[in-house]
């Protein structure tokens, strides 16, 4: 949804589908347009008003611009009313917080999902240019969640009453929904958003409750890689990946997927399909509950990686604070930001643990251990929390890691050869992924080490998998 170019593509990709079966669209906003957003709301709230209304005019150019792009003049008037209005909308809220000071993250959220209702409306006006009828949806009006604003969870048995009911009509009457991606709104009304990077997330939602026999999502790769491309230019792309490996690699960094999309899907063992939209003639990467061909050589299937963590470090100073207490502590305090812990590793000598956060979310999960260990820090009960940013996490991750012989020595050697040295490791007990913390400078050397040293790479699949004789 980059541009006019995209919007076109992508209507293709559905025109193509809507003469086959029913389809429902799910959109994200146009490329770099919630940065755009959020960048206005910043400003609005440190008193910059002529940055928001420099930020609202690019806004509504770029939007009125891609319609002219797009639409033929008579259906134009009608589109760039309905933009105006829309950004009146956002408007509205940004003054609202530049008169208040703050941002309140309520007031946030229905600001944000302006952009997927941008892109709902231009993709929708599309189609119907073209002959497909076609209708725009605010996922505000059928997907319900819970009211962390931000980050919020979906309500499945509501979301699926609402979505029945206002979806499958349209659906029956040949209509294709196009759905805004990423937003919902609370039982009483009020707009949440799902996380950055959610509009697949939105996809797999819609997918359950609908009972969809399969879920596409389109990007600009060819599908899920045994490593990002641009660390690792043999990378290849994987024919299958399961459910949990998916999900693996999405959370500890793979940008392909937002990570809480494959939850909705489980239970009704939905497959996914992730393909690249700049060349939908390749065949992309299947997501599936179990690999239908086992590997010849079980092992990982990929590794990824991300520097945007940071490393706590905790240890007790006195016998007097057992450091399982200590754990149990800090981890409240963690769930209480709702920050995610990416990896976790302790010392059974000196009592001593660390566990690894996403950086945007460190600083107000060190605040809040410091508010919950204020009496025993100041006591000296507790070392001073110890804080390292210059790191980087690599997970290797792969279902046919169980049980395998020796693959975590060779792992570890892979990386040490290359001299970089292993900070922290964690492994949970189904083997389904080895966590690593590294220095940071030595991040990119560890990946591109750990892929040739388990194979990954497209030479090494073609030599276990060579082409059939023709």
């Amino acid at each position: 949804m980059g541009s006019a170019e995209r919007i076109r593509a992508a209507a293709t990709i559905l025109t193509g589908e809507i003469s086959k079966q029913p389809v429902v669209a799910v959109v994200s906003a146009m490329a770099k347009v919630t940065d755009l957003l959020l960048d206005t709301l910043r400003r609005a709230e440190a008193g910059d008003q002529a940055g928001l209304q420099s930020n609202v005019q690019r806004l509504e150019d770029r939007h009125i611009e891609t319609c002219r792009e797009l639409l033929p003049i008579e259906s134009q008037p009608a589109v760039t009313a309905a933009i105006h209005s829309l950004i009146a909308d956002f408007e509205r809220i940004a003054h609202g917080i530049f008169m208040l000071g703050e941002r309140p993250p309520r007031s946030v959220d229905e600001a944000v999902s302006v952009g997927e209702r941008l892109s709902a409306l231009l993709m929708a006006s599309y189609l119907e240019s073209t002959g497909i009828k076609a209708i725009a949806v605010n996922a505000g009006e059928i997907i319900v969640t819970d009211a962390v604003f931000g980050n919020a969870t979906p309500l499945m048995e509501p979301t699926r009453e609402k979505t029945r009911r206002l979806l499958l009509p349209l659906i029956e009457e040949g209509v294709l929904p196009v759905v805004t991606g990423f937003n919902g709104a609370t039982a009483d009304g009020r707009p949440t958003t799902l996380g950055r990077g959610g509009s697949d997330f939105s996809a797999s939602i819609l997918a359950a409750v609908l009972d969809a026999s399969e879920l596409w999502i389109w990007t600009d790769v060819d599908g899920i890689l045994t490593a990002d491309p641009r660390l690792v230019p043999d990378a290849a792309v994987l024919d299958e990946v399961t459910y949990n490996e998916a999900a693996e690699l999405a959370y500890n960094g793979a940008k392909v997927l937002h990570p809480r999309t494959l939850a909705p899907l489980i239970e009704k063992q939905i497959p996914v399909w992730s393909k690249n939209s700049f060349a939908p003639e390749k065949p992309g990467t299947k997501i599936v509950p179990k690999i239908s061909r086992p590997e010849s050589n079980p092992g990982p299937r990929a590794v990824t990686s991300t520097a945007d963590v940071t490393l706590i470090s905790l240890e007790p100073a006195s016998p007097a604070l057992p450091a399982t207490l200590l754990m149990a502590r800090a981890m409240d305090a963690l769930a209480r930001t709702n920050a995610e812990v990416l990896a976790l590793s302790s010392s059974s000598y000196r009592q001593s643990f660390c566990f690894l956060l996403r950086k945007a979310e460190a600083p107000q999960a060190l605040a809040a251990l410091e508010a919950g260990l204020s009496i025993e820090l100041a006591h000296g009960y507790v070392r001073p929390i110890e804080v390292d940013e210059n790191v980087g996490l690599l997970a290797v991750v792969g279902e046919g890691m169980r049980g395998t012989p020796g693959l975590a020595g060779r792992i570890f050697t892979a990386i040490s050869r290359e001299l970089v040295n292993i900070i922290a490791i964690a492994q949970g007990s189904s083997e389904l992924t080895i966590a690593i913390v590294v220095h940071r400078d030595g991040l990119e050397k560890a990946v591109k080490a750990v892929h040739a040293e388990c194979c990954m790479g497209e030479a090494a699949r073609t030599r276990s998998h060579p082409a059939p004789n023709r």
